[in-house]
């Protein structure tokens, strides 16, 4: 049950740690794409990438009904929800153009990189600048760029790490709007407003999956799974961490990234690359030690 001002959720989120939400995030974040992968043999990419915002847009359209949010929302912030679902659109287009010809975890790190600026800015005491060395360091670990072979991958990839970065920006500050209105509703909008955006380019190639019951839901299953529920408790854990917080601790988002890929696409990590995932776990432990 929803309620106009998310009380329901605000009375219950302090019973759930903003790590655990986070770490949900994190796993579906990527547990969705490299299902995408699968699919990848059955529909385009880009009908793929359709087919996860479309299904997303719909779950959220009966779950919150965003389009009551119109006559309170001011026109700053309905600007601030255009910007985000341009964002969304884009963003999961190229992270598909990017995970059709790169692995996963390169992709992953790649993807961690643009937050570096963010958890950097937030930079208090010695811990958490010592948390931020050892994800990055474990973030360059994770990733070998070898340019030749696959270019465009890496230009999709970097493309799609401004986006995420973006993304973090505007999502944060929707989950801090205040005035009664809910992150995840305003969110919902920005989904729909991402759907509306992304049609034109990317529907056509959706067509074929359409027709086949099992990859359509395939389809929707990736759009659940990728951008409902890890959107949604991005959102809770950003109301409750605050930016250059959340943005450090996406630096795990590399070494899910490699474990989805383990288990899901069979994607053998290196030596190199464990080291680079304890190298993360360490550091973003040291940050929430840290007494901020």
């Amino acid at each position: 049950m929803t309620t106009p001002s998310g009380l329901a959720t605000r009375r219950t989120a302090p019973r759930v740690p903003a790590s655990a939400y986070f770490g949900i995030s994190a796993i579906f974040h990527y547990l969705g794409p490299a299902f995408a992968v699968l699919l990848f043999a059955r529909a385009d990419v880009l009908g793929v990438a359709w087919l996860r915002i479309a299904a997303a847009a719909v779950v959220f359209a009966v779950w919150r009904k965003p389009w009551r949010l119109v006559r309170r929302l001011t026109p700053e912030q309905r600007w601030v929800l255009l910007g985000l679902g341009v964002v969304l659109a884009t963003m999961n287009v190229t992270f598909y153009l990017a995970i059709e010809r790169l692995p996963l975890a390169t992709v992953g790190a790649i993807e961690f990189l643009g937050t570096i600026v963010l958890a950097a800015i937030g930079i208090r005491n010695g811990r958490n600048g010592i948390a931020l060395v050892l994800a990055i360091a474990g973030a360059v670990a994770l990733v070998d760029i070898q340019l030749a072979g696959a270019p465009w991958g890496f230009v999709f990839a970097f493309v799609n790490c401004a986006l995420f970065m973006l993304y973090v920006l505007l999502g944060h500050r929707i989950a801090n709007t205040g005035g009664g209105l809910s992150g995840v509703d305003q969110l919902a909008a920005a989904m729909l407003i991402a759907a509306v955006v992304a049609t034109p380019f990317c529907l056509g190639a959706a067509i074929p999956a359409l027709t086949s019951p099992a990859a359509l839901l395939a389809g929707v299953g990736v759009g659940v799974c990728s951008s409902v529920i890890p959107y949604v408790t991005d959102q809770l854990a950003m109301a409750r961490l605050r930016r250059h917080t959340f943005a450090l601790m996406l630096s795990i988002l590399p070494a899910v990234a490699t474990v989805i890929g383990i288990v899901v696409l069979t994607q053998i990590p290196t030596l190199q690359e464990l080291t680079g995932i304890a190298l993360i776990a360490v550091g973003v432990l040291i940050h929430q030690e840290s007494k901020e």
